[in-house]
């Protein structure tokens, strides 16, 4: 686990406790509201509401895969996982911004069909409220998830409160088309119009989620800035006279790097690993976020 999630009181363990309580309070309340804004949506006659109500329980689906995937994925390293269970935490996060796009491109394709139906009265005031109360309760929601997977270090909890965050501004062009179509009789179009900008909002939150992770299933290198830190921390042991060939690759929500020292060649195989060993201590624990390191050790000639 990350530095953070490692000294998070309890453990990995514990924060993966906390992770799970607070998605589990946001299961509830998605449910609640999935179903709050499908009913005002039906009875409101708002086609607008009704995608939103289906974004909202979309954000079910991924609340359990957080639930899901967070027992497995603090296990520590075992015989046939010697890397640890990390990356299982990615694959949820792909898959949240894959159930995402899907959500969306149904939306859009339900709403384009349907675009020249017209309606036999304007959308109801109930279809209104429920878009408003949408955006306040899934921004609390946003902001609180936010800071819990800052807390644990989790890409996974993070992903999942742009999901919250996502599903508030999508209610914002929903409630626009409900009060345009009312405001304008004639307009109803803008119904269907509101359904295709919430499915925008969620296309991009789904890129935004999606991309980075699959990034990190390719096994694309860590920022520059976090070589940089980890040759500095390595350059800080004494006897470590360089440090190059820095390479790092994602592991869940940390880094593993390799790296080559160079020592004094003259020194013996056991003051080298004894460097080697300082050196990864200082790696670990200066640098935030990486999770292991592998030191190869060459004279400095």
């Amino acid at each position: 686990m990350a530095n953070i999630r490692r000294h998070f009181p309890g453990g990995p363990a514990a924060a993966a406790r906390a992770a799970r309580r607070v998605t589990s309070v946001g299961l509830v309340i998605n449910i609640a509201l999935s179903a709050a804004k499908f009913v005002a949506g039906i009875f409101g006659g708002s086609q607008a509401m009704v995608a939103d109500a289906i974004h909202s329980l979309s954000d079910t689906v991924t609340d359990i895969a957080v639930i899901v995937g967070s027992m497995f994925w603090h296990k520590p390293p075992d015989e046939d996982h010697p890397h640890g269970h990390g990356r299982i935490e990615t694959a949820v996060t792909v898959f949240i911004g894959t159930a995402l796009a899907a959500v969306a491109v149904g939306l859009i394709y339900n709403a384009l069909t349907t675009f020249e139906e017209r309606h036999s009265s304007p959308p109801a005031m109930i279809a209104l409220w429920a878009a408003l109360g949408s955006i306040v309760i899934k921004e609390i929601l946003y902001r609180w998830t936010a800071a819990a997977a800052a807390k644990v270090n989790s890409p996974a909890m993070a992903a999942n409160a742009w999901h919250h965050r996502s599903d508030a501004l999508s209610s914002i062009p929903a409630a626009a088309a409900v009060a345009g179509a009312r405001l304008l009789p004639g307009a109803q179009f803008l119904d269907h119009v509101g359904a295709v900008v919430v499915a925008a909002f969620i296309l991009h939150a789904a890129w935004r989620i999606s991309w980075p992770a699959v990034n990190q299933l390719m096994d694309a290198g860590a920022p520059a800035d976090l070589v940089r830190r980890v040759e500095r921390a390595a350059l800080s042991v004494d006897g470590v006279r360089a440090a190059h060939k820095i390479r790092a690759r994602h592991i869940g929500s940390g880094f593993e790097v390799n790296l080559h020292i160079l020592v004094d060649p003259d020194i013996s195989v056991r003051a080298g690993h004894d460097i080697a060993t300082a050196a990864r201590g200082r790696v670990v624990f200066d640098v935030q976020d990486v999770v292991d390191v592998i030191i190869h050790i060459e004279p400095s000639e």
